[in-house]
């Protein structure tokens, strides 16, 4: 009997992964990670209720369940880079870091090594293909919930030993599945906030560990029109929290960040959702990661996409004369390039790699 160990997060995605594990034979036992520590009043956080969650459904299931704290290699290799992001006037996904540095890396080889398992499974939606001696990773077949953006960073070596139970299903039969079994996790919200560290008032939160630098807010002509509470709380594209109201002699279309000019420390905003400037046709990227381990012949004629809920469009990825910087462009112009973000690169079902923002 092969033996998993399921990262059970104490959400109903894993849970159900969990039983279908169960259902088809293997082994399975359960690890619920954690790798933040709460202040004694922390409002957002809900490990403490996902731990209770995650022993309820493995009593449910009558699986062994562990538990493991990462909490200091989540600060040196995670956390500690999304602060420098940050400051840097960036805008991190520490999911996809975390994915690469945590989950599938730390956690992967604790259940290896440690709990003698021969898989890692968790509720990602996504899908392993074997062929010959290569891993595909491929979409989720929920296209709503398809999640190889956040874990574009697996290899080879992370794919041949990584089970995702619940990739070919879509959230409803996730949700039906948990329901039929009387899993409590059947009806519990998904989670939308920072890998490990949960749902906060993000100003508030990142301000604890950043000194914010104000500024002045401007027009691409120069105009002043009012003050930022540090660039690090703006992203391309915001439009709410700009703060500075009406304007005299301005057109009635809400206020956007076109860019962020670091040097001067000035956010620099403009109007209406289809602003020129947000909209960009090219690119660059950096520390590119291919699934299969090697990169595909450039230039390459894929699709792409440059956040987690945003449509793929047609582009081309070339190389530039900087080895370390890959260029890519777009049939399409694209709304709100970000940099720091990833940009993933897709064939049809097959999740390619990706890269970082410049």
């Amino acid at each position: 009997m092969h033996k998993v160990v399921i990262g059970l997060s104490g959400g109903v995605d894993s849970s159900v992964s969990a039983y279908l594990l169960k259902e088809q034979g293997y082994a399975v036992e359960a690890v619920f990670m954690k790798n933040w520590e709460e202040d004694d009043d922390e409002e957002y956080c809900s490990a403490s209720r996902d731990v209770e969650d995650a022993k309820t459904v493995c009593d449910t299931l009558q699986i062994p369940l562990h538990t493991v704290n990462f909490a200091a290699e989540y600060w040196d290799s995670v956390f500690s880079f999304f602060l420098e992001e940050y400051r840097a006037g960036r805008t991190p996904n520490p999911d996809i870091l975390c994915n690469k540095e945590i989950k599938f890396k730390l956690f992967m080889d604790y259940c290896l090594q440690h709990r003698g398992a021969e898989y890692l499974a968790t509720g990602h939606y996504a899908q392993i293909e074997k062929n010959a001696d290569t891993y595909d990773l491929l979409k989720g077949q929920d296209e709503n919930k398809d999640q190889t953006y956040f874990i574009y960073t697996l290899g080879q070596k992370q794919l041949s030993k990584t089970l995702f139970p619940i990739g070919h299903l879509n959230k409803p039969e996730v949700r039906a599945l948990a329901k039929k079994m009387n899993l409590i996790t059947h009806d519990k919200k998904d989670s939308t906030g920072i890998c490990f560290i949960g749902e906060r008032k993000f100003k508030a939160f990142l301000s604890r560990y950043l000194p914010a630098q104000p500024g002045e807010i401007q027009s691409l002509t120069g105009k002043v029109l009012g003050q930022h509470q540090g660039l690090m709380y703006y992203t391309i594209g915001q439009r709410q929290g700009l703060g500075i109201g009406g304007q005299a002699q301005s057109l009635e279309a809400p206020w956007y960040v076109l860019k962020k000019d670091l040097d001067r420390n000035v956010l620099i905003i403009g109007q209406g959702h289809d602003h020129p400037e947000l909209y960009h046709k090219q690119l660059q990227c950096k520390d590119l990661h291919w699934c299969r381990d090697v990169s595909p012949s450039l230039p390459l004629s894929c699709k792409a996409k440059i956040r987690y809920r945003h449509k793929e469009e047609s582009c081309i990825l070339q190389a530039t004369e900087d080895a370390e910087i890959f260029s890519v462009s777009f049939q399409k112009a694209q709304w709100a390039v970000t940099p720091g973000q990833a940009i993933v690169f897709y064939q049809d079902r097959h999740c390619l790699g990706g890269g970082t923002i410049l």
